[in-house]
């Protein structure tokens, strides 16, 4: 009897603890998935406007690198 009840402690124990990792898990990939999503979304924006607005485009970029505009070659 105490076997019985040392396992079902165990096995209790063990589903809480892998109920935990994976929530965790999922969420952090979940959140990787959503950034990757903002980003695609961002790159797919930026070649639109370049597209239209080819020097807005270059501005938006010079402002995202740091690089200043005579630095280019």
């Amino acid at each position: 009897m105490r076997k019985i009840i040392g396992f079902a402690v165990l096995a209790i124990v063990a589903w809480l603890v892998l109920k935990l990792v994976f929530g965790v898990l999922g969420t952090i990939i979940g959140l990787a998935f959503w950034i990757l999503g903002l980003a695609i979304v961002g790159y797919v924006v930026y070649l639109v406007l370049r597209l239209l607005a080819p020097r807005t485009a270059g501005k938006l970029k010079e402002m995202i690198s740091g690089k200043p505009e005579y630095d280019r070659v």
